[in-house]
């Protein structure tokens, strides 16, 4: 047993981020060039480290799961969702970090600290642009910003996903509120599963869009809402849960390794019923199995820390690319700084995450709520 988490849900979650943390990796210094490409072949390199946004996917379906689950663990159905708490709930969890990353990233750009400065995109814009930049973020608008932008800040420009899940939680009690009835709200997910392919057709010429527009990644999103409560329906374990999450799990990595360029359309959509799979096979297990492993402690480690390595881990990305330019660095360097890379982002991550909860605790004999 793992204390009352779900193993399987870490692991997963830990997957996600592991393959966000490589793409940016690879695509600052490539893998390809080097023993990996040696070993496994540069075309397969490639697959694994150049489509990590189908981890951002993942981590969709498994926010639209977990907030959906909790919120029928606490108030009973979404049309009881306490709006206050709720969104207290998600600023304690979201803010303090998020406020401390962009703090620091404003500040080096301010100084004009390459990778922290606008100057990403095919235009160098100035310090002042921090002003919309970051209200976009707070605001849950930076995805429409690049799309209307472009690439135009290297730590900024990755917070595109966290609007897209910011704007979940700032509709899902609306949500619950103005419909009532599950079966609306269950509508409203098919809605989207139906409109994020159609709209990933409309635009499969512009990343900016297929891969980052609210739209685009709605479907993940209610996927991971219907399996919570399809769950919450059944009670019962499902039978043969075990060969259907290893079975969902192949498929998953199958669709991952076809990769993302000429799938721009049902790719995401597949990797998401994937995940939703092993979700819905997961549903209740605290322990034991294959995911409860000393083996696969790493990865579990990593989901229970991916909000802070994913705010985190660009920073230290951004260092090192101050320090190693990429064109100095050779064949057998690139795994040992990859490695280095993963170890920093970690410690950073595990440090952020203990000084604030500390602190937060702290805050909290002072009167202020606890946390949720």
């Amino acid at each position: 047993m793992i204390g009352s988490r779900n193993p399987h849900i870490d692991v997963l979650r830990g997957a996600a981020i592991a393959i966000v943390l490589v793409l940016h990796f690879a695509l600052a210094y490539g893998l390809k060039d080097s023993p990996l490409g040696t070993l496994f072949g540069a075309a397969f390199v490639n697959a694994v480290a150049l489509n990590g946004n189908f981890g951002v996917t993942v981590f969709f379906v498994i926010s639209g799961y977990l907030i959906t689950d909790n919120s029928l663990r606490r108030w009973g159905s979404l049309a009881r969702i306490d709006t206050r708490a709720f969104y207290l709930a998600r600023a304690r969890r979201i803010l303090p970090p998020l406020l401390l990353a962009l703090g620091v990233i404003m500040a080096l750009g301010s100084l004009g600290v390459p990778y922290f400065d606008n100057a990403d995109g095919d235009r160098v814009l100035p310090p002042s642009f921090f002003a919309p930049a970051v209200a976009s973020v707070l605001t849950f608008w930076h995805n429409v910003l690049m799309q209307s932008m472009g690439y135009f800040n290297y730590c900024l420009n990755i917070y595109w996903s966290l609007s897209v899940e910011e704007m979940f939680y700032l509709l899902l009690p609306l949500a619950g509120l103005l419909l009532r009835r599950t079966w609306l709200f269950v509508l409203l997910c098919v809605a989207a599963i139906v409109i994020g392919p159609v709209y990933r057709a409309h635009h499969a010429d512009n990343e900016l869009f297929y891969m980052y527009g609210y739209l685009a990644c709605f479907d993940a999103i209610a996927l991971g809402c219907l399996t919570a409560l399809l769950a919450e329906w059944r009670k019962r374990p499902l039978p043969f849960e075990r060969p259907l999450r290893w079975l969902a799990g192949a498929l998953l990595v199958t669709v991952y390794l076809r990769g993302i360029g000429g799938h721009e359309v049902f790719g995401f959509t597949w990797i998401a019923l994937c995940a939703a799979a092993i979700l819905l096979t997961a549903h209740g297990h605290v322990g034991g199995g294959v995911a409860g492993s000393r083996a696969l402690a790493p990865l579990r480690w990593m989901g229970r820390h991916s909000y802070e390595l994913y705010l985190f881990h660009i920073i230290v990305l951004a260092l090192l690319r101050n320090l190693f330019d990429d064109r100095h660095i050779g064949y057998a360097a690139r795994l040992p700084l990859l490695a280095c890379f993963i170890a920093a982002s970690a410690l950073l991550a595990y440090g952020v995450q203990h000084a604030l909860h500390h602190a937060l605790r702290s805050r909290d004999r002072s009167g202020l709520p606890g946390p949720a």
